[in-house]
């Protein structure tokens, strides 16, 4: 049975798994969905629309599946979406998405710390970790195990390839190719985020392909285009190869330089 404190605001038609805790002074509406072994915490408020999975933690002041923050949101239903295990600490602010059957989604094993916005239509990956007060603009797309550092804004529709790493207090404009690092002001490439995808058990072998791809990207003077092509003509076209390639040629916003 779920653990609802005596001040909580929960509404019968909100569905609450085995082990639910509900902190004092939350809030949750009608079409919440939480899953077993969840904890809201204090002054919560966890809006309709929001699919919360199992064992995740909400911490004190946290809003989420507000409506939002669109001018061309007219109250049509739209949802929040939340997997297993994820994170969620003090006063981040999630909201649905937007149009007919709108998402808004955040994987598994996630942390969002203090302060985190993620607007409409976000698709945020698995293994994820947002830092304190960083903002996500609508339609954000970032991929598993991306790390963003503290006080860092990211453009509406920018992409986030899996595995890269943002340092803190630089804005996003464009979007970031996997396995990367990214730093300084504009935002540039700063090499293969080697750390991270050693502690991930990447070979050696892939780490030296995608330094040889991200040479021919960054370092070669060839554009976009060119680069592309050289490395789809040169390179062993492994899946992590293959995945920088198909992101970079598919980027609207272009990337990163």
């Amino acid at each position: 049975m779920p653990s609802i404190h005596p001040t909580a605001l929960v509404d019968p038609n909100a569905e609450l798994g085995e082990g639910v805790q509900v902190g004092p002074y939350a809030i949750i509406e009608s079409g919440v969905r939480i899953g077993a072994g969840t904890e809201i915490g204090p002054h919560a408020f966890i809006g309709s629309g929001t699919k919360l999975g199992q064992k995740c933690r909400i911490f004190q002041g946290a809003i989420l599946g507000t409506v939002p923050q669109d001018l061309k949101f007219r109250g049509e239903r739209s949802e929040l979406h939340i997997g297993d295990s994820t994170t969620v600490r003090e006063y981040a602010t999630l909201n649905r998405g937007t149009g007919e059957n709108g998402v808004t989604r955040v994987g598994s094993d996630c942390l969002l710390m203090a302060y985190v916005h993620i607007a409409h239509d976000c698709d945020i990956g698995d293994h994820v970790i947002l830092a304190n007060a960083v903002n996500l603009a609508g339609h954000v797309h970032i991929e598993d195990w991306v790390s963003i550092g503290g006080m860092t804004p990211v453009h509406q529709f920018a992409r986030i390839g899996c595995h890269s790493f943002i340092g803190g207090g630089y804005r996003v404009p464009k979007d970031i190719p996997p396995y990367i690092l990214a730093t300084g002001e504009p935002l540039q490439y700063a090499g293969l985020n080697v750390v991270g995808l050693q502690r991930r058990g990447f070979s050696s072998e892939t780490l030296r392909l995608l330094k040889r791809a991200y040479r021919l990207i960054y370092r070669s003077g060839k554009n976009v285009s060119q680069a592309l092509a050289q490395m789809e003509r040169d390179l062993e076209m492994t899946d992590e190869v293959r995945h920088v390639y198909e992101f970079i040629k598919g980027s609207e916003r272009g990337i990163m330089r």
